[in-house]
């Protein structure tokens, strides 16, 4: 983002975080699209098969209203980093949610056997119910379906070192620093994690 950009950001975010609905929805539609992005890329292909990404991001940008008043914004890039650990942080809860589940079912079956029951749970009991939503609308673009599957297929480090730097908006410092590896060390696996990831996107 410009720099003006950046300052509208801070700004919108202190009118926001006043009252102003106004500028928490222009807030929201600013920021809808790279959280739409970081939500779709981050999702595992478990999660994907389960959930619907705008069902996230509605749940992440819920979050955010709710937690907005906590937010100090210091530098440039803050409140997208903010953004980005909600929906990590949503994404994770709905992982842990299915597996949940998951193991729900399995006792289930389990007292189903053991009491001698005929009949058998359905194989989607206790999951997230598959039902069309206003996200069906708002069909992806092909190039967003080819990065995520891109993106399947790199290693681990690398996708890792693409999140954080071209999603999150991370510097080579700053992801030096969560990663403990020095900033040359980073600027050379994402030097490498690109070509590998314009390599992969060329085929799929």
């Amino acid at each position: 983002m410009s720099g003006q950009a950046l300052k509208r950001t801070q700004e919108l975010v202190t009118l926001a975080q006043g009252g102003d609905d106004s500028a928490l929805g222009q807030l929201c539609g600013v920021y809808a699209e790279r959280v739409r992005r970081i939500v779709r890329l981050r999702m595992g292909l478990e999660l994907r098969s389960q959930l619907e990404s705008m069902d996230l991001v509605q749940e992440a940008f819920i979050e955010a209203v709710k937690d907005l008043g906590d937010f100090t914004y210091c530098s440039d890039g803050d409140f997208l980093h903010w953004l980005s650990s909600i929906v990590e942080n949503t994404i994770r809860d709905n992982v842990d949610r299915i597996h949940a589940a998951k193991r729900d079912v399995r006792r289930q079956v389990s007292l189903n056997r053991i009491a001698g029951r005929a009949e058998r749970p359905q194989g989607d009991v206790g999951l997230p119910a598959v039902t069309t939503t206003p996200s069906v609308v708002f069909s992806l673009r092909e190039e967003l379906d080819r990065l995520e599957q891109a993106m399947d297929r790199l290693k681990p480090k690398y996708r890792e070192v693409i999140m954080l730097a071209k999603i999150d908006g991370l510097t080579c410092k700053e992801i030096a620093g969560r990663l403990n590896k020095s900033p040359g060390a980073v600027a050379m696996s994402l030097s490498r994690a690109i070509v590998a990831l314009t390599n992969i996107f060329e085929r799929v």
